[in-house]
């Protein structure tokens, strides 16, 4: 996989890969980018991961993590299939 950097500081990742990834045909992906259900967040690393960035991508209980380097190159990926924080009640 390959990430790019826009000139706007956004990052740029092929979305075959990423539907790939998450499972999904390209058109579906494209459709929950479209309706908001897939969403992105980038976080810096300070400290010990200073010139790190995470790139992170959830759907639904899905969550895709990338960290780069400086150099915007790979160094760890990732797939998490997070637990649901409701607790069933007691009766």
């Amino acid at each position: 996989m390959f990430v790019e950097r826009a000139q706007n500081g956004d990052f740029i990742v092929d979305s075959s890969e990423i539907a790939d990834r998450f499972g999904l045909s390209l058109s579906d992906f494209r459709g929950h980018m479209q309706r908001g259900s897939i969403t992105s967040s980038v976080e810096v690393g300070t400290a010990d991961n200073e010139g790190t960035r995470r790139l992170s991508l959830r759907f639904g209980n899905r969550l895709w993590r990338v960290v780069l380097d400086d150099e915007n190159q790979i160094r760890h990926e990732e797939m998490t299939f997070l637990r649901s924080s409701a607790r069933p009640s007691s009766s």
